[in-house]
Formats: C-alpha cells, sequence, structure tokens
C-alpha cells in the first residue's frame, strides 16, 4: 500500500554515516528458511554468493521446513558451505528463523526469504548502519522481481496493527531512495545485532508466520531501538511466492489473528484500552460479512411465526442428544462460511488465552523504554481505513471517534482524512 511522501516527515529521514572498509565489515549469519522452494531458492543462494562481502565473513544457515520438493538437499548438494537444518514439519516462519539464528556463529544476523535474489553489495550495505551505532536493526529496499515497482520501502501500519510497505506497487522513485527511521523492517530482508535479536524477545512463535515483523520491530522501539530502512541493500522479491500455495482460510486465520497480538502486547496501557475495542469491532465486522449468515432471516424473532417453534428439539431430544454427545436436530444448522470461521478463530486464539496474553503483554511492558507517542509518528498511516463497505467505513469512522482513537492520530497523520476517501 502507498503512502504519502515522506517529505511530510522530514524527522524520520536520517543521515548515514562513512562507508566501512572491508577490513570493518562484520562476520554475518544469513538465515534463510525453506519450504518446497524449487523454482526460488535457486536464484537465491546464487546470488548471495556472489555477493561483494569477504567470503570469510559471511556463513549461511538454511532452514527447511519439511520440503518434500527435493530444493533444500539439491541446495546442500551444490553449496557444500551451507549449514543445513532439516525439520519434520512445518515449523513456521517465526519459529524457522528463531531456529536459524540460534545456530549462527556471527554476533549479526541477516534474514531473508528464498523468494529473494539480492544485489551484490547488498549485506555490506544493509548493516553498515548497525556496525556504525546508527541503529539495532536494518530493512532493505525490496523490488518486484523484475525491478518494475516497490515492493517495500520500509513499513508502517495503521492503528489496529495492519501493516504496510511504504511504496508498494508504486514505481521506483526518489522517495523510495531516502535513508529512514521506519517501525519496521520486512522480515525476508533484513539485518539485526544477534544480541539485541536475542535480548528483545526473538520474533514471537506463536505468530508462525506473517506480522511477526511487524510485532518485532515495534517491540524494538518500545524497548528503546532502532530499526533504519536502507535503500542502498537493494533486493528483487518474487511476492508471495510460497504463500500462494497455502489454504486461503489458514493463511486468513493469522493475517487477522496476528495484528491482534501485535496491538495486545505493543500498546501501553491507555492506548490499548482505546485500539482494543475498536480492533474487536472491526475484526467482528469483517466476519458478519463474510458469514453468509446475515440474510439468514430464521435468526430473527421479528420474522418467525409460532410454527416454528416446531423445528425447536424436544426435551427428550435434547437428553437423549445429550447421551450421545451430539448437538440435537434444529441447533447448528446455519453453518457460517470458513473465512468468517477463520476470523472468530482468530480473536478466539487471544481472548480464550487470557492470562497467557496478558502475561506476554507485561514482559514487553515491563522493558518498556520509549513512550508511544514517540512511535506513532512511524505508523506512516494510522487512520488507513482497510475496507471500501459503507457498513465497515461507518463502523471505523464511528467507534475511532467515539473511543478517541481519532484524538491520538489525528495530529501526526496530516492525510489522516484522506485515508479514508
Amino acid at each position: 500500500m502507498s503512502v504519502h511522501a515522506f517529505s511530510a516527515v522530514p524527522d524520520l529521514l536520517v543521515q548515514p554515516g562513512r562507508a566501512l572498509a572491508d577490513a570493518e565489515l562484520p562476520a554475518v549469519t544469513v538465515v534463510i528458511l525453506n519450504l518446497n522452494g524449487r523454482g526460488h531458492l535457486e536464484p537465491c543462494l546464487e546470488s548471495l554468493f556472489a555477493m561483494r562481502y569477504p567470503p570469510d565473513k559471511l556463513e549461511v544457515v538454511l532452514v527447511d521446513n519439511a520440503s518434500d520438493d527435493g530444493s533444500s538437499r539439491d541446495a546442500a548438494t551444490r553449496w557444500p558451505q551451507l549449514r543445513t537444518v532439516f525439520n519434520d514439519r512445518n515449523e513456521g516462519f517465526a519459529r524457522g528463523c528463531n531456529q536459524g539464528a540460534g545456530l549462527a556463529r556471527a554476533p549479526y544476523l541477516a534474514f531473508l526469504n528464498n523468494d529473494v535474489r539480492v544485489h551484490e553489495d547488498w549485506l555490506r550495505e544493509l548493516v553498515q548502519p548497525i556496525v556504525r551505532g546508527e541503529c539495532a536493526a536494518t530493512g532493505s529496499k525490496m523490488l518486484s522481481w523484475d525491478g518494475s515497482r516497490i515492493d517495500s520501502a520500509g513499513g508502517g501500519m495503521n492503528f489496529h496493527g495492519i501493516g504496510m510497505q511504504f511504496g508498494y506497487n508504486d514505481v521506483p522513485g526518489t522517495d523510495h531512495d531516502l535513508p529512514r527511521r521506519t517501525l519496521f523492517a520486512c522480515g525476508g530482508a533484513m539485518a539485526i545485532r544477534a544480541d539485541v535479536f536475542a535480548d528483545s524477545g526473538r520474533f514471537d512463535e506463536e505468530f508462525f508466520a506473517y506480522y511477526e515483523d511487524v510485532d518485532f520491530g515495534w517491540r524494538l522501539w518500545v524497548l528503546g531501538h532502532e530499526v533504519h530502512y536502507v535503500p542502498a541493500s537493494v533486493c528483487w522479491h518474487r511476492h508471495h511466492g510460497t504463500s500462494d500455495r497455502l489454504p486461503i482460510k489458514a493463511v486468513r486465520l493469522i493475517q487477522v489473528r496476528n495484528p491482534l497480538y501485535a496491538c495486545f502486547k505493543n500498546y501501553d496501557d491507555a492506548h490499548l484500552r482505546q485500539v482494543f475495542p475498536v480492533a474487536l469491532a472491526l475484526l467482528l465486522r469483517n466476519a458478519g460479512s463474510v458469514s453468509g449468515i446475515e440474510k439468514d432471516s430464521s435468526f430473527r424473532i421479528e420474522r418467525t411465526r409460532p410454527s416454528d417453534r416446531s423445528q425447536r428439539p424436544t426435551l427428550a431430544q435434547r437428553a437423549i442428544a445429550r447421551l450421545l454427545g451430539q448437538r440435537p436436530a434444529g441447533y447448528g444448522q446455519s453453518p457460517i462460511g470458513s473465512l468468517a470461521a477463520a476470523d472468530l478463530l482468530a480473536a478466539n486464539d487471544l481472548l480464550a488465552r487470557w492470562p497467557h496474553w496478558m502475561s506476554k503483554r507485561a514482559d514487553v511492558q515491563q522493558r518498556r523504554r520509549r513512550d508511544d507517542a514517540q512511535i506513532f509518528r512511524l505508523f506512516l498511516r494510522p487512520l488507513w481505513c482497510t475496507e471500501e463497505s459503507p457498513a465497515y467505513r461507518a463502523l471505523f469512522e464511528g467507534a475511532s471517534s467515539y473511543f478517541g482513537v481519532d484524538d491520538l492520530f489525528r495530529a501526526l497523520s496530516a492525510d489522516s482524512r484522506s485515508d479514508n476517501s
């Protein structure tokens, strides 16, 4: 999703320091996660091992998440310098990356998607701001596979955690060439000090995949670190090269749930109390819109007839059903769509484990080193309404106003009204 030019937020811009000589470059472990990456992994590794980076300072760890296409085994044969780990099942992006980081021997880490190929200077540019002490983590400029469009030039989000990539699908331009502070670095092409990665809690493995990088970047800012976008570090991304093969309802669940997780963990108490009711309301509105039951008049008592009572199970039928461990006839006869079920499960994954998520939230909040107000400017588009339906938009605007969310962000979002146009 493209957003306003960064000339509107000049305080996010940074001035990089001097270029480092080869002798000053650090040892780096690049972690690549692979799941049935045949067609992706070979160009990724070819470009990685062709970089202008001291070979004795480069380690590559390939974590295979139970691929059945032989791609990782072929890669290990072709590039024996790879350190390859084979999992018995798909452990997800977050846990797989953490696993690779745990095996790293270098003091700096880089994470790279298997469907990305890199410029020869990708890594040397990516790590230099960290080595110079300008920030703790960095993210690359990610272009489309043919280089004609921007895939990511830094990240932001709206107030209820829906992440976006600055400049997405834009024709590359000068605004994408400005080094700046960013809320998060895309997990598909980022670097970080290994000690900071570990001390900050690594990627949250309960996210499995999607938004773990948003959560982690946001958490870094809460803990007092900085994340920078480094446009001189260039790579090319085959967008959704892996996720397009996954069941849509499974992807929907984590894409709805994980922003909720991130908000719940990272907002301070006062702001969470304002944002959380609106986030839940919008989630339920979306679930209702794809449920398929909104037009089912059998739920509307004002539209029922006395004869409809005959459809209710008798006391005997209910008793027999309980003995058999079944639901009696007359119940459960209006199944909802799978996408609505995914949305409801997403909310339930948090709400049904309230003590657990309160504990995880406390772990972050007790270590807070930066106020929310200092982080909000990094959202870029906090009042972005992601759905076009009139009912959703009315709820977005009405609930945001009633719970005071508008007041939090209006002064920080110069185009907040245009976000909803």
